[in-house]
């Protein structure tokens, strides 16, 4: 059934709302950073004011924003594999009842242990660099996405499964026509929450296993700058970080609506 239709056009102060919301929110954030330092009067190295963060970064920008298309890199490519890689798995776990309950438990070691953890260990494996920030992104991304995706397809219309079955369709062609499109709206669901992680692993990944150099990611310039007392840098890097997540989850988010238009029809 198309949902076309059904959703009322939002009037032009709705729409205004929305666009000035969010702005008016950072403004007030950002007025309340600057009363808490006046206030308490803390020092630069304790909690830089908004100018002097702004003027850090504006004064030499470059090392920023390329450590910013670092950790962009890094984050989709670990969303990448996470995505495709946990649609696989959730197919494969859902195939029957025993392999979801034997191995399906065994998916949670992805969301239990802790990054830091094994974060040597994947430095070990992959050495520094690159690749093991990506593991670290896909390693802590994927578990939302097996576990959406094994609860999609368990969803399907139990009656459509005989159908298929009455027809003669295998067991691909009914996760392929029938179980897949229908886990859609359960997928993308897990993927944004799948994208917020990538970031957060890429920056974890960084703070490790980040190379230095005139490319180097946020997560090393966050490092860098604590061990140098620049918070002023630090911040620039954080919320730099938090650009990155908002433009990963954004990406996802924006994906997800044109597969769910599509789905819809």
């Amino acid at each position: 059934m198309s949902a076309r239709g059904t959703d009322a056009p939002k009037s032009p102060g709705a729409r205004a709302l929305t666009v000035l919301g969010p702005v008016v929110a950072v403004v007030l954030a950002v007025l309340a950073w600057a009363a808490v330092r006046w206030v308490f009067e803390l020092k630069d190295f304790v909690l830089p004011s908004p100018l002097g963060v702004a003027t850090a970064f504006l004064d030499d920008p470059a090392p920023f924003l390329r450590g910013a298309l670092q950790s962009a890199t890094s984050a989709m490519l670990g969303f990448a594999i996470a995505a495709i890689g946990g649609v696989v798995l959730g197919s494969l776990i859902s195939l029957s009842r025993v392999v979801e309950r034997s191995v399906y438990p065994l998916t949670l070691l992805f969301q239990m242990v802790p990054l830091v953890a094994i974060a040597p260990l994947l430095v070990l494996w992959f050495g520094y660099g690159r690749p093991a920030i990506v593991a670290s992104a896909a390693i802590v991304s994927i578990f939302p996405v097996i576990a959406s995706t094994v609860a999609g397809l368990g969803a399907r219309d139990p009656n459509l499964d005989e159908l298929f079955r009455v027809l003669g369709a295998g067991r691909l062609a009914t996760w392929w026509k029938l179980a897949l499109p229908s886990a859609v709206p359960s997928i993308v669901t897990g993927l944004k929450i799948a994208a917020g992680l990538a970031t957060i692993g890429t920056v974890c990944g960084e703070f490790l296993a980040g190379e230095g150099g005139e490319n180097a990611p946020l997560g090393l310039l966050i490092t860098t700058a604590l061990r140098n007392f620049q918070t002023d840098r630090v911040f620039v890097s954080v919320l730099l970080s938090a650009a990155v997540g908002f433009a990963v989850f954004g990406s996802v988010n924006l994906a997800g609506k044109l597969l769910l238009g599509r789905w819809m029809r």
